[in-house]
């Protein structure tokens, strides 16, 4: 097994600021726009991407939630060992609001799909756009692409991302994963 960096914790730091701009650009003040973290690890870059907006874009009262889409997933039957799910966490309305769902690695789709079904457990929004880190180009099943990209990676499937992050982890990096 080998492993590649793909992205250091400053390159990191440097995409977190270039989205936190693309959507102020098309977000401006935020009142009808709520960040929602796809549990687990779209969380971290959620987290980061609110704090950088509130602190240092001066945009107050940005809206943050957590989403659970395990039982959502159309694979969640195929697993062997039992699932663990983690905490949806939404506490305000998302009716009429523009979503911007936030994930680490968009890889086959499968999980876009599983929280565009979950949230309609919450109301019916306005619009939904997506913000991921590493875009696998190449791994889609489903028609879907992610409206803001950190970083576009062209892996096979043998190859897999691992995005770590200083919360979780210890340290801010991605790597290339070779099997």
């Amino acid at each position: 097994m080998s492993q590649k960096v793909l992205l250091s914790a400053k390159e990191i730091n440097i995409i977190l600021h270039r989205l936190a701009c693309q959507l102020i650009e098309n977000h401006i003040d935020f009142k009808d726009t709520v960040l929602i973290g796809i549990q687990p690890r779209g969380v971290f870059l959620a987290e980061r991407l609110k704090k950088i907006l509130e602190e240092e874009y001066s945009i107050p009262d940005i809206k943050l939630g957590y989403l659970d889409i395990t039982f959502y997933r159309d694979d969640f039957r195929r697993s062997d060992k039992p699932l663990e799910a983690n905490k949806t966490k939404i506490d305000f309305l998302v009716e009429n609001k523009n979503i911007v769902f936030i994930d680490d690695v968009l890889y086959t789709g499968r999980s876009i799909r599983a929280a565009l079904t979950a949230i309609q457990s919450f109301g019916r929004p306005n619009e939904i756009e997506l913000l991921t880190l590493i875009d696998r180009r190449f791994s889609r099943h489903l028609p879907i692409q992610p409206d803001y990209r950190g970083r576009q990676v062209d892996a096979i499937n043998q190859e897999k991302v691992k995005v770590m992050w200083k919360e979780q982890e210890g340290e801010d990096k991605v790597y290339m994963i070779n099997k």
